[in-house]
C-alpha cells in the first residue's frame, strides 16, 4: 500500500482560539530570525525562550505562532512526535505566558524535495520580470500541494524543499494525534491523484497566467509613484466582489513623508471569465502625511478597504464615478473621532485631481483609471450635500488653495 502524508496546519476556524506571538528571549526581545524554526534543517537555541500571546482564547495543544508559524506544541504532542519520528525533530521547552503545563517547539530538521508540479492545483515560480533575481526559478506560490512519496524514504516529518511552510506527517502521526484527541491541528492529505480535473487544471493554468501578466504590469507602475514597501504585510482577502476575488492593498512611501496606499485588484481581470480585462477599470489611491505606525491596523487603510468594498458591491456606484466625482459615506466604525458625523458615518471625495498622482495608467488589457480618496471633515461633507455641485466645487477650490489637495488628514482644520 502506498504511504500517505498529510499537511499538518493550524486549525483556525476553532472559536475562541488563542493566537501565539513570535518566541522571545527571557528578557521579551523577539528573536532574531523567527522563520529559522520552519527552514527544515536542526536549529541551535542557546537559552530558554518564551511565548507570548497575542490574543487570549482557549489553549490549544498544537499552535502555529506569529509570522514565522513556529509549531508550539504541548508535552503530550511532543511525545508522540518523539515516541514515532525521533531522528525528524527536535524539540525545544519554551515557557507560553500564563501557561503551566509545558509546552515546546517542534521543528523538523528534514527538507525533501519532494512536490510533485503536475498533480499539484497549482506551482508558480520566481520569474526575471519579478525583480527578485535571488528568487528566480524558486517556487512563488504552491496550493493543492501534491508530493511524490516514493523521494520521502523513510522520514515521518518534514518540510518541501522550496516551499519549507508546509510542515508534512506520515499517516500513523496522524492518527496518534488523532487517537490522543490533540486540540488545534487541521490534516490536508498531500498524496493520492491530483484533486482537480485536467480541464480544471488547464483553466488554472490560464488564470495563473492571466494574474502573471496583470501583476508584471501594474507593479512597475506603482514603483513610479515612490518606493514601494515590501516588508508592510496586508493579508491578502480572498473572495468578496473583487473581479479576481483576491482582495490586495500596497503600501509606497513618496517624498515629505507622505504614504500612499493603493488597492492592487479592482483592475483585475474577471475569474469568471477567463479572458483578458481591466475589472471595474480602476484603483483607489488614498495619500497621507500623518505618521501611520503600523500600517495594516491605521485608519487609512480601514477606510481604503471600506470604499474599495463599496465599489466592489455596487455596480451603480461605480457607474457614476465613471462620470467623474463621487461624494459617499462609509461605517465609521474604529476611526477617528473627528472623521465622525452625528450618525457615526465618515465622508470622502472620490476622483479629485491630483498634481502629483497621474489620473490614469495603462495595462495591456486597457487603461485604468486611479482614483483619489479624500477623507471629509463632518462639516464639508455637509456644506457638500447642502450645496451639491457648486458645494463640490468650491470645496475643492478651497483644497487646492490650502496646499491640501488630495490628502487625507484625520487631524485637520475644516476649509468651510
Amino acid at each position: 500500500m502506498a504511504k500517505r502524508f498529510f499537511d499538518l496546519a493550524d486549525d483556525m476556524e476553532l472559536q475562541g482560539r488563542w493566537l501565539l506571538g513570535d518566541p522571545t528571549t527571557s528578557q521579551g526581545q523577539e528573536v532574531d530570525d523567527p522563520w529559522q524554526f520552519t527552514d527544515g534543517c536542526p536549529v541551535q537555541v542557546e537559552a530558554r525562550l518564551k511565548i507570548p500571546i497575542d490574543h487570549l482564547g482557549r489553549p490549544l495543544d498544537f499552535s502555529l505562532a506569529g509570522v514565522g508559524v513556529t509549531p508550539i506544541v504541548h508535552k503530550r504532542v511532543a511525545h508522540i512526535f518523539a515516541e514515532l519520528a525521533p531522528d525528524d525533530v527536535q524539540l525545544f521547552p519554551v515557557d507560553v505566558a500564563g501557561q503551566a503545563e509545558p509546552y515546546f517547539i517542534l521543528v523538523a530538521t528534514r527538507l525533501i524535495r519532494c512536490i510533485d508540479d503536475s498533480a499539484s492545483t497549482e506551482v508558480r515560480y520566481w520569474q526575471p520580470e519579478d525583480g527578485r533575481p535571488e528568487k528566480v526559478g524558486e517556487y512563488r506560490g504552491v496550493s493543492g500541494m501534491r508530493i511524490d512519496p516514493a523521494k520521502v524514504g523513510g522520514a515521518k516529518v518534514f518540510r518541501t524543499r522550496g516551499w519549507s511552510i508546509a510542515l508534512i506527517v506520515s499517516e500513523d502521526i496522524k492518527e496518534a494525534l488523532e487517537r490522543a484527541g490533540v486540540t488545534g491541528c487541521y490534516f490536508k492529505e498531500v498524496t493520492g491523484p491530483s484533486a482537480i480535473s485536467p480541464e480544471e487544471h488547464e483553466r488554472n493554468r490560464r488564470l495563473l497566467a492571466l494574474r502573471d501578466e496583470t501583476d508584471a504590469a501594474r507593479e512597475p507602475f506603482w514603483r513610479t509613484l515612490g518606493k514601494l514597501d515590501e516588508e508592510v504585510i496586508i493579508p491578502i482577502v480572498v473572495g468578496g466582489g473583487w473581479p479576481a476575488r483576491r482582495q490586495v492593498w500596497r503600501v509606497i512611501h513618496r517624498p515629505e513623508g507622505r504614504t500612499l496606499l493603493v488597492t492592487d485588484g479592482l483592475s483585475d481581470f474577471f475569474v469568471d471569465e477567463v479572458a483578458p480585462s481591466v475589472g471595474f477599470g480602476l484603483e483607489l489611491a488614498l495619500e497621507t502625511n500623518e505618521p501611520l505606525g503600523e500600517v495594516e491596523k491605521s485608519w487609512p487603510l480601514l477606510l481604503l478597504e471600506r470604499v474599495g468594498d463599496e465599489l466592489a458591491e455596487h455596480e451603480s456606484v461605480r457607474e457614476k464615478l465613471q462620470a467623474g466625482f463621487l461624494s459617499m459615506e462609509v461605517s465609521g466604525q474604529d476611526m477617528p473621532e473627528p472623521l465622525l458625523t452625528k450618525e457615526g458615518r465618515v465622508g470622502v471625495l472620490l476622483g479629485m485631481a491630483s498634481s502629483t498622482l497621474p489620473g490614469r495608467f495603462a495595462m495591456p488589457a486597457g487603461e485604468v483609471r486611479l482614483v483619489t480618496v479624500k477623507v471629509l471633515m463632518p462639516v464639508e461633507l455637509a456644506y457638500l450635500l447642502e450645496n451639491g455641485k457648486h458645494g463640490r466645487d468650491e470645496l475643492l477650490r478651497r483644497f487646492v488653495e490650502e496646499g491640501q489637495e488630495h490628502l487625507s488628514r484625520a487631524w485637520r482644520q475644516p476649509v468651510v
